[in-house]
């Protein structure tokens, strides 16, 4: 077991403490179904954000398809990681804060998978409001959701698990649910307790 010094998630050394160890329990090592069936389905290619996007394996498939894909994280390693696993594709992929970063086009989709319960609850509001300003009406939010309604669940991470209704009484009067299903191919660490959605701007 990996030994750390750094204990604050809400700065980037944090982060880069875990890729330099190799300590990733969150990274799944490739795409998720839903996400790959979701871009399948789709029409048109779409202007798609990812945050805090770790190894970023999801840009691969996106930019294949044609798709305008910017993939940010604040870990300097962690940005390291990903341009070298997508090679010709590493442009994709911005050394950015979430929280300061200004897309360079319009989007349409921002892509969620353990960003937002990577981050400690006291930030969750200012989360959910970034959202709501990077995204047009109608744009989607879609990916992984990580939910556990048990007492004081929510006090332990990261990952920091959100009781469900308390994430759908932050995310409602900003966004509307069109998707909600099962995940069978969870990662360990988020294992029957993670759901995959899909949110519309309102």
């Amino acid at each position: 077991m990996a030994e750390f010094i750094l204990r604050d998630p809400t700065q980037a050394n944090f982060w880069d403490e875990r890729f330099e160890k190799k300590f990733m329990p969150w990274d799944k090592g490739g795409v998720p179904r839903h996400f790959a069936d979701f871009v399948k389905k789709q029409g048109s290619t779409l202007g798609c954000l990812i945050p805090g996007c770790g190894n970023a394996y999801e840009v691969a498939v996106l930019a294949q398809a044609g798709w305008q894909v910017t993939a940010i994280d604040f870990s300097i390693v962690a940005v390291k990681n990903a341009r070298h696993i997508l090679g010709p594709l590493a442009t994709h992929v911005v050394h950015a804060d979430f929280f300061a970063y200004e897309p360079s086009g319009p989007l349409a989709l921002i892509y969620e998978r353990a960003f937002f319960c990577a981050l400690p609850p006291t930030l969750r509001e200012a989360i959910v409001q970034r959202w709501a300003q990077l995204l047009p009406e109608n744009g989607q939010l879609a990916g992984y959701f990580f939910f556990d309604d048990a007492e004081n669940a929510s006090k332990k991470g990261p990952p920091f698990s959100i009781h469900r209704t308390a994430f759908e009484a932050l995310m409602l009067p900003h966004f509307e649910l069109i998707e909600d299903s099962a995940v069978e191919d969870s990662i360990p660490v988020f294992e029957g307790k993670e759901r995959w959605q899909v949110w519309r701007r309102r």
